[in-house]
């Protein structure tokens, strides 16, 4: 059902979304809907599906930006602190500060420092998105997401952009109890990655469960 939900603006991209059910609630509505995704990516902006944006990175399908926004959903309010590993183009990092608004923050982390850059410059591209870095609000910083960023922590909700080879204990340590991360992890059994949804609670205890096979480009080290 994905790949037929493009359109030829932002509005019906969205529209598309909602009507195939993979946007479910008018609050993740209204957050991409108040995003241009033409100012993240660089060519055929409102297709659904995935594409370069340099720096050997991609900026994910509209409809996975989605799927991660309502599985998350239940911890993004007011006033929560979000990790966003991965952050590449800066679009998700922009939906998750209008999830989390007025008062809640996200940070955003990159291995590579031209992705920081084109982040911030992405994000300045709309007078609300320059608003939200000038406000503290949302920052992008050069880190190995592997290992998270324990200065900002505990986070509520911790989305990853990237494909993990396993599930980072640095990453779960730095998640609120209670809290969730959307993570995609190596298959063990075959090619590719799963998505992971992981629940900690009240108590600490870890939940773990798995949604669906998924392609994403590695976690991994800076290009040398």
């Amino acid at each position: 059902m994905a790949w037929r939900c493009s359109g030829s603006t932002n509005a019906e991209l969205i529209s598309n979304l909602a009507r195939g059910n993979l946007i479910k609630s008018e609050r993740v509505k209204q957050a991409m809907l108040s995003v241009d995704r033409a100012h993240y990516a660089p060519s055929r902006p409102y297709d659904d599906s995935p594409q370069a944006i340099g720096h050997s990175a991609t900026i994910s399908a509209p409809h996975m930006h989605a799927q991660a926004c309502e599985s998350l959903l239940p911890y993004l309010s007011p006033g929560s602190t979000v990790l966003d590993v991965g952050s590449g183009s800066g679009y998700l990092t922009h939906v998750l500060a209008n999830l989390v608004a007025p008062t809640g923050t996200v940070v955003g982390v990159d291995h590579i420092s031209g992705l920081i850059s084109l982040a911030t410059g992405n994000m300045r591209k709309s007078s609300v998105g320059a608003g939200l870095l000038e406000q503290g609000r949302v920052t992008f910083l050069k880190a190995d997401g592997r290992l998270g960023f324990a200065e900002r922590q505990p986070y509520d909700a911790i989305h990853v952009g990237a494909a993990a080879r396993e599930l980072h204990d640095s990453l779960l340590d730095q998640l609120k109890a209670p809290g969730r991360m959307f993570i995609p992890v190596d298959n063990e059994n075959s090619a590719g990655q799963v998505i992971w949804v992981i629940d900690k609670d009240e108590k600490g205890e870890i939940g773990k469960k798995k949604l669906f096979a998924v392609s994403y480009v590695p976690l991994t080290d800076e290009p040398k």
